[in-house]
């Protein structure tokens, strides 16, 4: 089993838009796939139209075991299952402080379930917490979008400072340009700066109407628009990503 973690310490930068379509790829072409959805605003099991139990939340999430397994939820895409998000996971933090060893707690939730599944996919929240540093611990790879703006550069050199502090593999983090307008000089000259000095991936997502209308189809642009420019590069990204891994 592997675990993508897709992570940026900024917002709107496309994370969950792209595990959505990622996880549904997983699931299409290459195995049994669960997608959690980590983020308290709940936005990809609102893609997925699945709402989170009424007595679920942070702490069973950390508990583990039954209370995980009871509570994930089949999609209407085969392979493809979702553990929905829910409001409490704001305070996620302060039921992780409770916990003994904090911050590998996640670690050892998701390890029961590789029996089951071949990839865990996590849509993440956009911070840095003792949430970050369980998701650091327990992802094979993190997936980063980034837009390419000046900002794209401040937000890595925190990422990676702070996978320093927490002795973290640097090459963990796996980068992929999120949200591209061509035709802006500012995003070409960037993505050349910054495939100088990272681990970029060659696929690019583009800025795409496409992408945003999967809020009003509540499905993958994949699976909505299948023939579209968008799908094809969430399609090829995966398959960046799998070969990566070698899954």
């Amino acid at each position: 089993m592997s675990v993508i973690a897709v992570y940026n310490i900024k917002g709107g930068v496309g994370k969950t838009a792209t595990s959505v379509n990622l996880a549904y790829f997983s699931a299409q072409h290459h195995g049994k796939t669960l997608l959690l959805d980590m983020d308290p605003q709940g936005s990809a099991s609102f893609y997925f139209r699945i709402r989170p139990p009424k007595k679920f939340g942070a702490k069973k999430l950390l508990k583990g075991g039954r209370h995980i397994e009871e509570n994930i939820k089949g999609t209407d895409y085969p392979g493809l299952d979702m553990l929905p998000a829910d409001f409490s996971y704001r305070n996620i933090d302060l039921a992780l402080d409770e916990c003994r060893k904090s911050h590998k707690r996640l670690s050892k939730v998701l390890a029961p379930l590789q029996e089951e599944y071949d990839r865990i996919i996590l849509d993440c929240p956009p911070n840095l917490t003792l949430l970050s540093e369980n998701i650091f611990y327990a992802a094979d790879c993190i997936l980063a979008p980034v837009i390419p703006t000046t900002l794209s550069l401040l937000s890595l050199e925190q990422l990676f400072a702070f996978l320093d502090e927490i002795g973290q593999d640097p090459d963990k983090v796996v980068l992929f340009f999120s949200m591209v307008e061509k035709r802006k000089k500012m995003h070409a000259e960037m993505m050349r700066s910054l495939r100088e000095r990272n681990r970029v991936l060659q696929t690019v997502i583009p800025y795409s109407a496409d992408i945003e209308r999967m809020g009003v189809y509540r499905q993958p642009v994949a699976a909505a628009l299948p023939a579209s420019a968008a799908a094809a590069a969430y399609e090829s990204l995966w398959h960046e990503i799998r070969d990566l891994l070698a899954i």
